[in-house]
Order: C-alpha cells, then structure tokens, then sequence
C-alpha cells in the first residue's frame, strides 16, 4: 500500500509541476492578457500564485493521510545539527526571496501599477547561483529529519519540477532581459554555487 501511495503522490506532484509550468508559460500569458482587460490581466500573477497554493492542499492531505512507512529517522544528536542546518537554510531562503521583489513575486505590486519587468537581481544570493530559492527549497527537503515513502514521493516530485520549471523559467528570463540574463547566465550557477564563486568580487 505504501508503495502505491508513492506513486500516486509522484504523479499527482507531476500534474501539479504540468499545471504550474503551464499558467507561467508566456504562450498562455498572452493568450490571457488579449482576452481581458489590463486591469484584469494585472491580477494574473497574484491568480497564479493562488492556483500554486490552492493546488498544493490536495498534495499535502494525500501525503498526510494515505498510507505510509517510515523510511528513516535521524538519531540524536545527529538531528539537532539537522534541524540547525534547515533552520539556518530557512532564514537564507527568506532573505532570498527578500531580494526577489517580494511585491512582484507575489502578484500585489501589480495590482497598484502595470505589470512590467523588475530590475534583474544580480547581487547578494544571486551572486553564488541564478536560483537561490530553488537551492534552499532542495536543502530544505534533503535536511528533512525524517522520511517516508509519502514523503520522498513528494521531494523527489519536486525536485523534478524544480529542475524542468528553472529551464523553462531561463527561456523567459532570456526573452524579458536579452543579453543582459545570457551575460549573467556566463558568469553566474545555474542551481548549485561553484565555491570559488565565494570569492569573486
């Protein structure tokens, strides 16, 4: 049973990744923004980002209520270096996504002016790799101090996703900035930070 409760996770947390990289995906959003109004197309973004939370339920109750086995658990003291190493990956994904426009990201800053392109973040956590928010989101699933089959279904569905969706999010970084994102993507990680990236001024 918990077998094919992990299947079931994974491919439900595929359709989610499939219906997520869709609404993002620019041929939708121009087929969007010639169908309503400017004021209405204005709210996409914060429309998306509650399709992606909203979508996220189902998820967590069939993670939570299928059934399922324990595959590991950290022993002490081994988790409590975990749980300091995710909580220390959580304050630097907060201050990731700080840098990230917080107001454009979540949709809101659009509602008070026309959607348009943010200044391109290449300062801070953006210096080590082109998506810091990504890097902690797998840190913070592989720091996990415990894990199941339910679980694992879910982190390695997203992990998927996260691989897919940061390509196709390149493409439309690439269309929005031109040059200046290619020039980046030379000097800059994709996901993971080159360590001598540390050092560079």
């Amino acid at each position: 049973m918990a077998r094919t409760a992990f299947w079931l996770i994974l491919l439900c947390t595929a359709a989610y990744g499939v219906i997520h990289s869709a609404l993002a995906a620019e041929r939708v959003k121009a087929f969007v923004q010639h169908r309503v109004s400017s004021r209405a197309y204005s709210s996409y973004r914060l429309f998306y980002n509650l399709v992606a939370g909203f979508t996220l339920l189902p998820l967590a109750a069939l993670v939570l209520l299928l059934p399922d086995r324990t595959l590991y658990r950290i022993p002490a003291p081994w988790v409590f270096l975990t749980l300091a190493l995710q909580a220390l990956t959580l304050v630097c994904f907060l201050l990731a996504f700080r840098q990230s426009h917080p107001g454009e990201f979540l949709g809101l800053s659009q509602l008070k002016t026309p959607p348009g392109s943010a200044p391109l973040m290449t300062s801070g956590f953006y210096r080590l790799c082109r998506h810091p928010l990504y890097l902690f989101g797998l840190l913070l699933m592989g720091l996990f101090p415990f894990m199941t089959w339910n679980l694992i279904a879910l982190f390695l569905g997203f992990t998927f996703y996260i691989f897919i969706g940061s390509r196709l999010e390149e493409r439309r970084l690439v269309h929005e900035y031109g040059e200046k994102y290619r020039a980046y993507q030379r000097e800059v990680p994709w996901i993971f930070p080159n360590p001598l990236q540390l050092f560079r001024k």
